[in-house]
């Protein structure tokens, strides 16, 4: 069916999946990943301005990452951003380049990521079944003002409800792959 409620709801679904997407991986898993610092704001005189934007961002190796300042002078407010950001992570500045060690992850702290990442997953689903109520409110107004019939009703609820199910799948499958992810040693 080309209902346009049925496609704002996908595309209003897909965005639901790529902020949950992008939420998790911010979170850690004990390995290197410049997408760790994406949410990281630097004050670049006077304006907070993303890290990537100021340095260039890059993986060393498995357990260190490397930020090396366009400008020099902004070393120490990349420092003091990182250290404000709460990612638990300590700096180590040479003057004109910085290093981040990622420590190892203890097996509680893993428990908890795991537990944050399932707390965003069921966020992320309570938000595309608002989107499929939003939908199904939207097509039950179409029907009133007789612009549907009950039979058209009917099927394009059934797809909206086809589409929430997908969504939902892709979110537990992302849950799972992050889970693996984190409680690898």
């Amino acid at each position: 069916m080309d209902n346009p409620q049925i496609k704002d709801a996908k595309q209003r679904m897909d965005k639901s999946i790529e902020a949950f997407r992008v939420e998790i991986s911010k979170i850690r898993t004990g390995k290197a990943t410049t997408a760790l610092l994406d949410g990281i704001k630097v004050d670049y005189y006077g304006t907070p301005t993303p890290l990537n934007q100021v340095g260039n961002v890059s993986v060393l190796d498995v357990h260190t990452i490397s930020i090396t300042p366009w400008d020099k002078t902004m070393v120490q407010p990349i420092d003091k951003a990182i250290l404000a950001s709460d990612l638990g992570l300590n700096p180590i500045s040479d003057g004109t380049n910085l290093k981040i060690p990622i420590p190892p992850l203890t097996e509680e702290r893993r428990k908890d990521y795991v537990k944050l990442v399932k707390k965003f997953g069921e966020e992320s689903k309570v938000a595309l079944r608002n989107v499929r109520r939003d939908a199904n409110e939207h097509l039950k107004k179409l029907e009133k003002d007789k612009k549907l019939t009950e039979d058209e009703l009917k099927e394009a609820e059934k797809e909206t409800q086809k589409l929430t199910d997908e969504h939902i799948t892709k979110i537990d499958e992302m849950i799972k792959h992050k889970e693996k992810e984190i409680m690898e040693v």
